[in-house]
């Protein structure tokens, strides 16, 4: 146990800011937010590393174009997949490590829990301005090991996805209480899928309820980052694993990670 907590510190102690993305439910678009945040902290000049810890619905890898590659052994221990040439954004997830794409990862906790703590003290990530981490919905055996495993290296928090419906605020609520409980710092909230933006004239119309993120960040008490909304280029970008910050740069529904980012300490 002692050499795997030396290993696990030796890992991370070259990684200077965590962040871990929660959503209280599913289709909220958790993923998507983990992999625009990851790339925008790279347009600014930031060394980023994706971890995607959702085991049973991987999606990282399909939204950053890698969806198919493998990863390989060094000396160092696993070698993250690079989505740029440059080797500023380095990628980890489960679905590179399953040969049938379409089978079920049918594990149970500790078995889970097993492999998010491989992916922590075996994958030689290297020095990193940022680790994102994209976990599945829910407050979970994923989310109590990861928390557990950061404990000790002093994690920025959860970034919290939502969308607008009293619904999914519901559980968000229940996720907020979650990381309280735990003992695990909010950075904010941020309200997805709030609004559409057409693709024409680049206007936001409320097609969905509008808001309800930042009221209740307000009254849970913790900080509200902005709202996202929907854009169809975005949709479009991850189904076909293209960068939406290269290719729409200007886009309202950057707007609000962008400015975030800007504020940050390094």
């Amino acid at each position: 146990m002692q050499e795997e907590d030396t290993s696990l510190a030796e890992r991370l102690q070259h990684v200077k800011h965590k962040f871990l993305v929660l959503s209280g439910k599913g289709g909220v678009g958790k993923s998507t937010v983990s992999t625009q945040l990851a790339l925008a902290l790279v347009k600014a000049g930031k060394k980023v590393g994706l971890l995607d810890i959702d085991l049973c619905g991987p999606s990282i890898p399909q939204l950053v174009g890698l969806k198919g590659k493998d990863i390989h052994k060094s000396s160092e221990g696993w070698v993250p997949v690079y989505a740029d040439k440059e080797q500023r954004l380095s990628v980890m997830s489960i679905a590179f490590l399953v040969e049938d794409q379409d089978a079920p990862v049918v594990w149970r906790g500790p078995k889970k829990s097993a492999v998010i703590k491989q992916f922590l003290k075996d994958v030689y990530w290297g020095p990193l301005d940022y680790l994102v981490i994209d976990t599945p919905p829910g407050t979970s055996d994923e989310h109590l090991s990861i928390t557990e495993y950061l404990s000790s290296f002093q994690p920025d928090g959860a970034i919290i996805v939502t969308t607008p419906q009293g619904v999914s605020l519901a559980d968000v609520r229940k996720q907020i209480s979650f990381c309280k409980k735990i003992g695990l710092p909010i950075v904010g909230v941020i309200e997805n899928m709030s609004g559409f933006v057409c693709p024409c004239c680049s206007e936001v119309t409320n097609i969905f309820s509008t808001g309800g993120g930042k009221a209740m960040a307000e009254d849970v008490g913790v900080p509200f980052i902005g709202a996202i909304p929907l854009d169809p280029n975005l949709t479009a970008c991850g189904e076909h694993g293209a960068s939406f910050m290269n290719k729409f740069p200007n886009s309202v529904s950057l707007k609000v990670l962008t400015e975030w980012i800007q504020g940050l300490k390094d």
